[in-house]
């Protein structure tokens, strides 16, 4: 993990794959983000999460008050996510929005999943920002915030993530 900004407010890091943020339901004493920050800074707060798998920056408040600015900003769609990540094939769109509800906890994976019925309103927008033969980097934009968002919104348009198996990937690599 490597601290990218920090001040009395702040603390901005560069999450790592691989590192959860909170503690892992299914193992109970793996190390985590948020206990290695509070071992540094003492008390933080956390403003929004990534997966496990998923690399990226993370913002983090010093203070309640901090914290609820900011979850303000991101309820009020001041803030803005954007993500890249790599498709398995290469898609006949060059931009595209997916607006799929979704509903979380589904099954024994506890996967997320597309639900025409019982799901939540959820929308990712997607470009294109390079073609390979077999797959495309995309810079992912979700406008709401669901678990797995991104990687089932892939996924339902016939694109999902590179290795990502849960989400119909194939272990092509080995990650």
């Amino acid at each position: 993990m490597k601290i990218i900004y920090e001040d009395q407010y702040l603390i901005v890091v560069d999450k790592p794959a691989g590192l959860s943020v909170l503690p892992d339901g299914w193992e109970k004493d793996s190390d985590y983000l948020v206990k290695r920050l509070e071992e540094q800074y003492g008390k933080i707060f956390i403003v929004h999460r990534l997966d496990k798998i998923t690399s990226g920056v993370m913002v983090f408040a010093r203070d309640a008050e901090t914290h609820r600015a900011l979850n303000i900003q991101f309820e009020n769609h001041d803030a803005q996510k954007t993500y890249h990540a790599i498709l398995e094939g290469n898609p006949k769109w060059d931009e595209k929005v997916a607006k799929y509800p979704l509903r979380t906890d589904v099954g024994k994976k506890h996967r997320t999943a597309v639900d025409d019925k019982n799901g939540k309103p959820s929308e990712t927008r997607f470009r294109v920002i390079k073609r390979n033969q077999e797959s495309a980097l995309v810079e992912a934009k979700p406008m709401t915030g669901r678990t797995h968002q991104i990687r089932v919104h892939a996924y339902a348009l016939g694109h999902p993530l590179v290795e990502d198996v849960l989400y119909g990937a194939r272990d092509r690599y080995g990650f």
